[in-house]
């Protein structure tokens, strides 16, 4: 009886295990910073050269954080989403652009659009690994406290946008919500 106990056992742990890992949509990423302070940061404004932006500049608002590069494939597809948003959202949009050489980002803004209120340079890439970045593109919501609500890796979709990001947005700006 014993020898059919311990296998038993060990399949209900499995499968337990199993069911846990099924509730969870595999493409999401945890973010650790999902509840904790925005890492602090002062990098150069990209399109106004000399000019510095601070986090702590953007105490007092909800306001989004896109990193995103020239070189980048899959930021070539959300580009139209975020311009549409930028263009309709009282919200302001940072860019963090992430890894990239400065005139080929300016380029790309000019041809595209540009749907930042500021892109930020992080040419070392400092500031995406204080923020936890695995890759372009990623994007932050970031509410009025500097807390970061929200992560979204990979593109920002019409479909992502219209689901969680505006509502959270909302939610954030009347100040009766958290991620």
């Amino acid at each position: 009886m014993t020898r059919f106990l311990l296998p038993l056992a060990v399949f209900l742990a499995l499968a337990v295990a199993l069911a846990a890992g099924l509730r969870h949509d595999p493409r999401e990423l945890p973010s650790p910073l999902v509840g904790k302070p925005a890492p602090a940061f002062v990098l150069p404004v990209l399109e106004q050269d000399g000019h510095k932006l601070a986090a702590a500049d953007l105490r007092g608002k909800v306001w989004l954080l896109n990193v995103w590069a020239s070189w980048c494939t899959a930021c070539r597809a959300e580009h139209p989403v975020l311009v549409d948003f930028a263009a309709r959202s009282r919200v302001p949009l940072y860019g963090l652009n992430y890894k990239d050489q400065d005139g080929a980002a300016r380029d790309w803004l000019r041809r595209m659009g540009n749907p930042y209120t500021a892109s930020l340079v992080d040419t070392d890439g400092r500031v995406g690994i204080d923020f936890g970045v695995y890759g372009v593109p990623e994007t932050f919501v970031i509410d009025k406290a500097g807390v970061v609500r929200y992560k979204q890796v990979g593109p920002v979709t019409k479909e992502v946008l219209e689901r969680k990001l505006i509502p959270l947005l909302e939610s954030l700006e009347k100040g009766d919500g958290h991620a």
